[in-house]
């Protein structure tokens, strides 16, 4: 289990924060944790998760691999973006409450514009979800956000 609180290592707060912990990481992958806690935004009535959130989970997963690499190189976490998924697959519809997850990212592509692709599977007891995710680290993120043309917004 790595030291570093999954807070330190993703640019998410609160309760949007899924993901417990990271189990291990090296220079290509990662694997992570989770017990799914009723009572969280994404919960269904019986506490359960939809089977749609494991898309954010396996991303939560690659952007707690670039807060691990970022750690490692003396930088700063920074903000990147899910462009996309292909191939979600999951065998259930939902996640029950107390049910244990590990989630393992395996970097397949990254390119020096921030382009990468992470093969990702989800398991648990009884359960597979797996998915590519298609993934975007500008270089320098906090420029390339103030870079975006503000929307202005009329008034009829």
């Amino acid at each position: 289990m790595i030291a570093w609180p999954i807070a330190d290592l993703i640019p998410h707060a609160g309760d949007m924060i899924l993901v417990d912990q990271v189990l291990a990481f090296d220079d290509d992958s990662i694997h992570t944790q989770l017990v799914v806690r009723p009572g969280g935004l994404f919960n269904r009535e019986d506490g359960s998760l939809p089977a749609w959130i494991g898309i954010e989970l396996m991303a939560q997963s690659v952007a707690a691999f670039a807060g691990c690499q970022a750690r490692l190189r003396g930088q700063p976490v920074e903000l990147g973006f899910l462009l996309g998924t292909r191939k979600f697959e999951c065998n259930v519809e939902h996640f029950p409450a107390g049910t244990e997850l590990t989630i393992h990212g395996l970097r397949s592509l990254q390119d020096d514009s921030g382009m990468g692709v992470f093969e990702c599977h989800l398991t648990g007891p009884g359960i597979h979800a797996q998915a590519r995710l298609n993934v975007y680290r500008p270089p320098q993120a906090a420029e390339y956000l103030a870079a975006a043309p503000a929307q202005e917004s009329s008034h009829d």
